[in-house]
């Protein structure tokens, strides 16, 4: 037997061996390899990142300006037609810088607020600001002035941007309330009726596009503060969560791991105050040296001529989004498209289902993640109605835990030594992700209690620390994670967070409310939760649906206004007095079995009116839409 004969029959062996391998390994783990690749794709990208940051790409406008050297004539934000190359978005982000750095009140670390909704200002002031160094917190333009000077009081800011879409919220008592502050005051616009406030269009005009100095955008730290983005969190006023440059870097990454590349063109019509719009989306695209089709808002009605027109090949979504698509009147052209990938969260398994038979093969990526969160899941394998994996490299990546919780009580399940219980497989449980080095929790500006109410301490031995998700995640058998629900005292509509502890604060400011309790209803057909409020009234005091009307109106965004009331006798509250909701939540807003008066909000009439047998029949039937 020559060598010849040898080394074919050992190569014979090993190639046998791999197969049987490879089919063990499928039959026992039929997604092992699926899940090896993302794990090795995931050690990658932070190796890109530690690559990247010897090399001074430590922030998101270090790898835009990278991408501008590379395609600086490549199309890079296309807005209602108009096409603005890497260039473009360079040469006016520099002109924006240009005009703050004559600002002497300014300096480098300063907080400045964008208040502008989607257009590609908004892009042009974020990258001018933070080439500067500021720190730039991204405000939601549905707030109502006494939450939106919360918000700009509580990230520090110096200054506040506001887009000439906004200029609506500028109420004089705002306006004196910020100068009192000694926060200044710039418009999108080149004239204002507003003494001691800047404008800005004009003076973009008169200004050069010059790169800023060097000095002020060298030596940037990835652990350094690049952005504050609000969210409701759990409880109280919106929060600034704090958004490092590693977070941001990390976020832009997402598109990558859907397989995207730098010719996609992806359709962004999430508001650009969402981390979700301008981290994952615009960050990605320049993360990909990619396209990206903004809408100022969206749209189910243009969405896939829109997608057509532009050739779309992915886009961002929450679960509301596609189902308002599958809501709409069937046509023969919306399947005419290119859109081969839609990445989000908030799918519900039917929508998904429904949303591929008739739109077709779409990959569908679901991920879970937070704001401010250490821990996230990513569904890469498509699996209808996950939000992720959890393999057995999970935890290689990033230490979590499931912990049996207490629904009633709130709280996690403990053991007989004061520790927390671990769920078993196939058991919804609290999602805690471990607080270490590489996965921090740097908490929310110029909040120390409500950072300090995000961590579990000596979960599971003394000196542990653990970021409390306030979600319910199961994880079946299989490994495949999904959300069950939103526990404490937050719920999710219309794609936004509601704190109901802020609401009922909002609600209780009315003379006639002695208690108001706020929490979510199912309604069929709706993704997320609707807002409910329970009230107690003063003594020998009447509901007045027109007055709590006008009073929502004027004090919250749309999302969080309640549609439905319950006035109560008296609240159910927990021992340590906390309002009870679960029973609540259950009975919901069905007039057949609640005895309590019920109302509600009636647009047409602008009040809160009698809920009859015959308008609920008319919502669960989808008649009156919410």
């Amino acid at each position: 037997m020559n060598w010849c004969t040898v080394l074919c029959m050992w190569l014979s062996a090993l190639a046998a061996g791999a197969v049987m391998l490879y089919v063990s390994l499928k039959f026992l783990s039929p997604y092992f390899w699926e899940d090896l690749n993302y794990f090795m794709r995931q050690i990658r990208f932070k190796m890109r990142i530690t690559r990247r940051a010897s090399k001074g790409i430590c922030s998101l406008t270090d790898l835009f300006m990278l991408q501008v050297q590379k395609t600086p004539n490549k199309p890079f934000i296309i807005y209602e037609g108009n096409v603005h190359t890497y260039q473009d978005v360079d040469r006016r982000s520099n002109k924006v810088a240009q005009v703050f750095l004559r600002q002497e009140a300014l300096k480098k670390g300063d907080t400045i607020a964008l208040l502008m909704s989607n257009e590609p200002d908004f892009i042009h002031v974020w990258f001018g600001l933070a080439k500067l160094g500021f720190v730039v917190t991204f405000l939601n333009f549905n707030l109502h002035s006494r939450s939106l000077l919360h918000c700009v009081n509580n990230s520090a800011a110096r200054a506040l941007v506001i887009g000439a879409d906004c200029l609506g919220c500028l109420e004089e008592d705002f306006i004196f309330q910020l100068l009192k502050n000694n926060i200044g005051i710039w418009l999108m616009s080149k004239s204002s009726s507003f003494q001691h406030v800047d404008t800005l269009l004009d003076k973009l005009d008169n200004v050069s596009d010059n790169p800023v100095p060097p000095h002020l955008t060298d030596q940037t730290r990835m652990t350094n503060t690049a952005l504050y983005i609000f969210t409701s969190g759990s409880t109280g006023f919106p929060k600034a969560a704090v958004i490092s440059h590693l977070k941001a870097l990390t976020s832009c990454l997402l598109l990558a791991r859907c397989g995207a590349a730098s010719q996609d063109i992806m359709y962004i019509t999430l508001p650009l105050y969402h981390i979700s719009a301008s981290i994952i989306g615009i960050g990605g695209c320049i993360e990909l040296g990619a396209t990206c089709v903004l809408k100022k808002k969206f749209s189910a009605s243009q969405f896939w001529s829109d997608c057509t027109k532009y050739n779309v090949t992915l886009f961002l979504y929450i679960g509301e989004i596609c189902r308002y698509l599958c809501h709409q009147p069937k046509n023969e052209g919306e399947r005419d498209h290119r859109v081969r990938i839609a990445l989000g969260n908030g799918l519900r398994p039917a929508v998904w289902e429904e949303f591929l038979m008739r739109f077709g093969p779409i990959r569908i990526f679901e991920f879970y993640g937070s704001t401010e969160g250490n821990i996230g899941f990513f569904n890469y394998v498509n699996k209808i109605g996950a939000v992720g994996r959890a393999s057995i490299f999970s935890k290689f990546l990033h230490s979590f835990e499931l912990l049996k919780y207490d629904v009633w009580k709130e709280e996690p399940v403990k053991d007989k030594h004061g520790w927390c219980v671990k769920t078993l497989k196939g058991e919804a449980g609290l999602l805690v992700g471990q607080v270490s080095q590489s996965a921090p929790f740097a908490g929310y500006a110029g909040n120390q209690e409500a950072s300090e109410r995000k961590l579990l301490r000596d979960v599971f031995v003394k000196g542990d620390v653990y970021f409390n998700t306030g979600d319910l995640l199961l994880i079946d058998q299989d490994g495949f994670v999904y959300f069950t629900d939103r526990m404490g005292d937050t719920f999710r509509w219309k794609g936004e967070n509601v704190a109901t502890l802020e609401v009922s604060e909002v609600i209780g400011m009315l003379d006639f409310v002695q208690e108001a309790n706020v929490y979510g209803v199912s309604v069929k057909g709706y993704e997320g939760r609707i807002g409910m409020v329970a009230i107690v009234l003063i003594s020998d005091q009447q509901f007045d649906g027109k007055r709590l009307y006008e009073h929502v109106m004027d004090f919250l965004p749309r999302y969080a206004q309640p549609r439905f009331v319950r006035i109560m006798e008296v609240m159910k509250t927990t021992t340590t007095f906390k309002h009870q909701k679960g029973h609540l939540v259950n009975e919901g807003f069905n007039p057949e079995i609640i005895c309590d008066p019920l109302y509600f909000l009636d647009e047409h009439v602008k009040s809160y009116i009698p809920l009859t047998k015959e308008i609920y029949r008319r919502v669960i039937t989808g008649q009156i839409q919410l």
